[in-house]
């Protein structure tokens, strides 16, 4: 191939994501031109209502998908938390990045960490996750919706609209916004979503040629921690419809999976933790320890 076309969204953490994967396909494949075809998706347009009540977080796929079956796009890059944990038949993911900063950040100002905050203080996010471990953690706390861009959601903050926000680590440090991280969330206490942190390329299946350009980036620790956290979201049915995190972390010659399920109404969590070797199968254990310690119960209400 002499041109590759990457689809992406128009958001600006979007495209930096797009941009960062064309300049290490530019590295890794010299004389090869890459191009994005941006792209705005429903998701993107419909702000006045959460993602789980218009459809999912599919819906920041779905175009992008299309414009690679229409012939206009050769692959699409994605925030692999993004992507609905089964593909349809005709996509792969032929590439994850190395995992950036996983953690979720608490952005405040005038207040250092979660704990800080006054009683009753408003807190602005959709995430039902993240609105789950808020609620487990300080059920004082107003849960506010908030949906936009990162640069949106900051200056929504900065305007008053809220005392404080939560956002992804990765999110704000790639769009030059590190500054704005007063604390980490860290785990055991606090978990992200599924391989948040995650960049992923999306290609058409049967496109070997263009898989082939992506080997080079594809990163096997970070989809090796990916794929449990993933397997076990499958194990669940989980979705943005119901409040799932997942961390997995390499220890040695296997990995720490650790999952929770909560309750965005109020606050009650179930969590589980397991280590293993395969990551399909410690995504299931630990899916299946979630489920015994009564996590289908909250599965059931969302």
């Amino acid at each position: 191939m002499k041109t590759l076309r990457i689809a992406t969204r128009k958001s600006p953490l979007a495209l930096w994501q797009s941009e960062h994967v064309a300049a290490l396909l530019r590295a890794a494949h010299p004389g090869l031109e890459v191009v994005l075809v941006p792209m705005s998706t429903r998701g993107d347009e419909v702000l006045d209502r959460s993602l789980a009540a218009i459809g999912g977080k599919g819906l920041f796929l779905k175009e992008l998908e299309l414009a690679m079956l229409r012939g206009e796009a050769d692959c699409a890059v994605h925030s692999l938390k993004d992507v609905p944990m089964e593909l349809d038949a005709p996509f792969t993911l032929p590439a994850i990045l190395a995992r950036a900063d996983h953690a979720d950040a608490f952005v405040g100002n005038g207040f250092a960490t979660l704990d800080e905050l006054p009683h009753g203080a408003r807190v602005g996010t959709s995430s039902l996750r993240r609105q789950a471990q808020l609620r487990a953690r300080r059920p004082d706390l107003q849960l506010l919706d908030l949906r936009g861009n990162v640069n949106t959601r900051l200056a929504k903050l900065d305007a008053g609209d809220y005392d404080a926000i939560v956002l992804a680590c990765a999110g704000l440090q790639r769009l030059g916004f590190g500054d704005r991280i007063r604390a980490r969330l860290e785990a055991p206490d606090w978990l992200p979503a599924p391989a948040q942190g995650a960049i992923a390329v999306e290609t058409r299946a049967g496109d070997a040629g263009v898989a082939e350009l992506f080997a080079a980036l594809d990163d096997p620790p970070t989809r090796t921690c990916v794929e449990a956290e993933r397997a076990m979201n499958r194990a669940l049915h989980g979705s943005c419809h119901v409040p799932v995190a997942a961390l997995a972390r390499l220890e040695g010659e296997g990995m720490r999976l650790r999952g929770l399920v909560g309750s965005a109404r109020d606050g009650r969590v179930v969590r589980a933790e397991a280590s293993g070797g395969e990551a399909e199968a410690l995504g299931r254990q630990v899916a299946g320890d979630l489920l015994d310690s009564g996590a289908g119960e909250l599965l059931a209400e969302a």
